[in-house]
């Protein structure tokens, strides 16, 4: 906008008729009305759940990329072959290896939320760029103009006393905005670099994060296939039941009548069902003052890692169970499920690849796929609960085994499963379903997780 425009007054106009030194000038910016709504903000989390999709897929495909190197891989496998066969180790470095490769998942989850926050930011700065093109350029083209054709010297030059006083008077006009542009351009420059800067210190602390999970991955298979081989006993038998288990799943039309049936008709099932009862039997048995002097001990030793029963009653772990993945949850009991109800459960979006593990010790009840769910895992956890989880790839253990706290049980696909509890969800990354359920009816969670939703659970080593 050439000078005489709106950004002077008619008395200034008027000064500024005969020809001066070619100043331009910023227009005004207009002031947004504060009553009006903003879609920027009411689209924030939105974006930025966007963002960190496109990241998390960027991150996916260098994971791909990237391999163990033949000589850690030779280590992991000596490391393997070191440790004693026995059952209780072999849970034992489970567990660990589970808490590691979560704890690393966790930091991926971070980094890769970081690196979303910061791409938003980008973008925010270059849609700036954008909506005030022609206000940039104004700036751009005066700063060049007064720097090639600068005001005329009044001490120098006497005859051009007018024309400086109109300067004068111009620049007075203009500059003070000029400056304002010119030094709002500086600073969203200066943050754009910083941004980029610190983009590419958390790519490459992320590239360092998703190499040592793939070597607890590699570390973890090598123990699930020495678990595998030591517990291939009636095989046979097994077999038979998960058959059973598929047949008896086709025909439940619910989650309780599953349950029910699971229980009945497979002997490991029923078997483990009746070691919980027995367990919550001789828990109701004891007198007030031996169940507080349980929780005592419990609370200043470590459980028995050959346990077949839980150390704790689940009713006592409020507020002490860690989440089954890392993540972001979606969407919490009681929420629009996306089919007009309620959600009976919680969802949480994870990266791909991530593990599942048990929230609790407990039976496993059922192992494989229902109906919608796709595939998932019932956790018998004692005291009258179950634990369902589902929206899994690949499922790491078997009906009627018992389970620690933190022992790996599956592990998530590359995207979200198709399934009616992921309706309505704003993401494509694997999403993982958890349902509490009370004596067959289904309850909300969130008073069992640590309140971070990270820490450990108590009855974990």
């Amino acid at each position: 906008m050439l000078l005489g425009g709106p950004l002077l007054d008619p008395q200034t106009r008027a000064i500024a008729q005969a020809p001066t030194p070619a100043v331009t000038a910023p227009p005004v910016p207009v002031k947004a009305d504060p009553t009006a709504p903003d879609p920027a903000a009411d689209d924030a989390a939105l974006a930025l759940r966007q963002k960190r999709d496109e990241v998390g897929r960027e991150l996916q495909e260098l994971a791909r990329s990237m391999r163990v190197s033949d000589e850690k891989a030779v280590e992991l496998e000596e490391s393997i072959a070191a440790l004693s066969k026995t059952s209780e180790s072999l849970k034992q470095a489970l567990i660990e290896s589970a808490a590691r490769r979560k704890e690393l998942e966790r930091k991926i989850a971070a980094g890769e939320k970081k690196l979303a926050e910061l791409g938003v930011s980008e973008d925010k700065i270059r849609h700036s760029f954008k909506d005030r093109r022609a206000i940039l350029a104004e700036v751009l083209a005066a700063l060049q103009r007064m720097g090639r054709n600068p005001p005329p010297a009044l001490l120098v030059s006497p005859e051009d006393a007018l024309a400086s006083v109109r300067t004068a008077i111009l620049l007075g006009a203009v500059v003070p905005g000029i400056r304002k542009e010119t030094e709002k351009l500086a600073a969203d420059l200066a943050e754009l670099v910083r941004l980029r800067m610190e983009g590419e210190k958390e790519t490459e602390t992320l590239v360092a994060t998703i190499a040592s999970r793939q070597e607890e991955e590699r570390r973890m298979d090598l123990l699930l296939v020495e678990n595998d081989r030591l517990s291939r006993q009636n095989s046979l038998e097994l077999a038979t039941e998960k058959r059973r288990a598929e047949e008896l799943a086709a025909r439940a039309s619910s989650m309780e009548g599953l349950i029910a049936s699971l229980e009945t008709e497979i002997r490991s099932v029923r078997e483990a069902a009746d070691r919980a009862r027995a367990e919550e039997e001789r828990l109701r048995k004891l007198s007030d003052e031996q169940r507080q002097k349980a929780r005592e001990l419990a609370a200043s030793s470590l459980p028995d890692k050959n346990r077949i029963a839980p150390a704790y009653a689940f009713s006592d772990l409020k507020q002490k169970l860690e989440l089954p993945a890392a993540g972001e949850i979606l969407r919490q009991y009681g929420d629009p499920d996306g089919t007009g109800h309620e959600a009976k459960g919680m969802v949480i979006a994870s990266a791909p690849g991530s593990l599942v593990t048990a929230p609790a010790d407990g039976w496993v009840v059922y192992a494989g796929e229902f109906r919608s769910y796709g595939q998932m895992i019932i956790l018998n956890t004692g005291d009258g609960y179950h634990v369902v989880l589902s929206g899994m790839d690949r499922i790491n253990t078997g009906q009627g085994k018992f389970v620690l706290s933190g022992e790996p049980l599956a592990v998530m696909g590359e995207k979200r499963v198709a399934s009616a509890t992921a309706l309505a969800l704003e993401t494509d990354r694997p999403t993982l379903y958890i349902e509490f359920r009370k004596d067959g009816k289904p309850v909300d969670s969130r008073e069992w997780w640590t309140g971070s939703g990270s820490g450990k659970a108590q009855n974990d080593s």
